[in-house]
């Protein structure tokens, strides 16, 4: 009996230990598509795959999206939109439709985790604040039903400036107007183990304090001690807004008694163009700010009020988006524009895998040399028909017409549909007559896709076909699954033996 207790306990702390890393702080990004050339879903996976990307949130529960997601292991984040808050919060058959046609009809193929009931409310649509816990346990009811509660998490992205006097974090508090919606709220995300959603814009209180907060703190730039801003209750300092506000957060719910709700951060980021009255709007600022918080969070750097605790995070955003309204900053937070091409280079170097676009990794596809021309021409023809690679720029008297022979133009079109695609597995082949390579093909004015110029073409609405099908290798969460639900079985029978001993 002792011995298969013993062996029980180890079950268990294999589990824990499955579970503990799957919880590991991650980066996602957030997926806009205020653009006026959205590229196709399955265009939008590929940019994901290509960078890394294992976690994204979607401001609704778009169907292409989610089928196109299907099978990648990537996380994902679905929302319901304000507009549809009322409706949903007023009814639990609403809600119930709703988590039926956008949450179980794509589930587990599409990894869905976590449902984001509306975003910002307090401040964008405060109307609807009314019915937004009710709106959040009627989707919570839907998830039980399906039995899904466990694996999907519910919560609602607040902006930060509900909360007030947030500096020093320890004084921090919510606006009490809120209070009767945000003490059940908290009630409900404590007793379904979900997080706080947050979003987080160092940028926008860099700009309202009018020179009180240094640019580089708000950066996440490395600070001298004497630089640091210091909470004069906890005489703990910080290096930087980030950490502060979240630091706030922990605070205001202490305030309330709420102390064991974690933090995850659901936008954050910093614009890389703006008007001429928003001069630190700029490229050099964006790549600082979010290269540096990237590494912040994957180094597991924490907080000072939870050293080592590091806080997921979703960088706002994936693309810029061109139809927002408002000043030009509006439009420019994306990290890529909407040709699959990066806005800038992030300085990553020492943070893994994730948005690893730097250009010191950068691959191209070429034509090989030797290859059959009748087979090259084959596949130039395909590129620039059905592959929807835009080939303009070879037209005579364009920039890459010369050389005017086949290899040239098909290295230049084979290139073009590599990046169209996201640099995916396979789509640099083209029935043997490609190749990657690190070397630049670009030449005189002809500048190629994935170099540090911009692409000549677009990514266009449609599904681009492969020529090359492959399917998908299981995935790391995939693979997760799998053995954590083999343990949990073997533990069920093993529990179930002991009970007829």
């Amino acid at each position: 009996m002792e011995s298969v207790f013993v062996l029980i306990l180890l079950l268990l702390v294999a589990v824990s230990s499955f579970v503990a890393a799957d919880d590991e702080a991650f980066i996602g990004v957030n997926i806009g598509t205020d653009l006026s050339d959205m590229p196709h879903p399955t265009q939008v996976v590929a940019l994901l795959k290509a960078q890394q990307i294992r976690h994204v949130r979607l401001y609704d529960a778009d169907r292409g999206m989610l089928v196109a997601l299907a099978n990648t292991g990537i996380q994902v984040m679905v929302s319901v939109p304000n507009e549809q808050l009322l409706g949903i919060g007023q009814s639990n058959s609403t809600a119930a439709n709703w988590v039926s046609h956008n949450v179980v009809a794509h589930y587990p193929a599409t990894n869905i985790t976590a449902i984001c009931v509306g975003s910002e409310v307090f401040t964008a649509v405060p109307n609807a604040a009314s019915v937004l816990v009710n709106a959040m346990k009627f989707i919570q009811s839907a998830l039980v039903a399906s039995n899904l509660d466990r694996q999907i998490k519910v919560s609602t992205p607040l902006s930060s400036s509900i909360i007030l006097d947030s500096f020093p974090p320890s004084q921090a508090f919510f606006n009490k107007t809120w209070n009767p919606v945000l003490i059940p709220m908290l009630n409900f995300l404590q007793s379904t183990g979900s997080h706080l959603m947050l979003n987080i814009y160092p940028y926008y209180d860099y700009m309202q304090s009018n020179g009180v907060i240094p640019l580089d703190y708000a950066l996440l730039k490395p600070l001298a001690p004497n630089k640091e801003a210091v909470d004069a209750n906890t005489l703990v300092h910080y290096s930087n807004v980030f950490d502060a506000m979240i630091d706030a957060a922990y605070f205001a719910m202490d305030f309330l008694n709420f102390t064991n709700v974690p933090v995850m951060v659901t936008e954050s980021g910093w614009p890389s163009k703006g008007d001429s009255n928003e001069p630190d709007a700029n490229l050099d600022n964006a790549n600082t700010y979010n290269s540096n918080l990237i590494r912040h969070v994957l180094n597991k750097t924490g907080t000072p009020k939870h050293p080592g605790i590091a806080v997921s995070t979703y960088i706002y955003e994936l693309y810029n988006e061109d139809l927002k309204p408002g000043p030009v900053s509006e439009k420019n937070w994306g990290l890529f524009n909407a040709n699959g091409e990066p806005v800038y280079i992030l300085h990553l170097t020492g943070s893994g895998l994730v948005l690893a676009n730097d250009t010191t990794n950068q691959t191209y596809c070429t034509a090989k040399q030797g290859a059959d021309p009748k087979m090259l021409q084959a596949a130039l023809d395909w590129a620039c028909g059905p592959g929807k690679v835009d080939c303009s720029a070879m037209l005579q008297g364009e920039p890459c017409y010369q050389p005017d022979n086949v290899i040239a133009h098909a290295t230049y079109a084979f290139n073009s549909y590599y990046n169209q695609m996201g640099k995916a597995p396979g789509t640099c082949d083209f029935n043997g007559v490609a190749a990657i390579t690190t070397t630049n093909p670009s030449h005189g004015t002809c500048v190629f896709p994935g170099s540090t110029g911009r692409m000549n073409g677009t990514m266009v609405n449609i599904t681009a076909p492969s020529m090359n099908s492959t399917s998908a290798a299981p995935s790391a969460r995939d693979l997760y699954n799998l053995v954590s639900t083999s343990f949990l079985m073997l533990l069920r029978v093993l529990i179930c033996s002991i009970v007829f001993l």
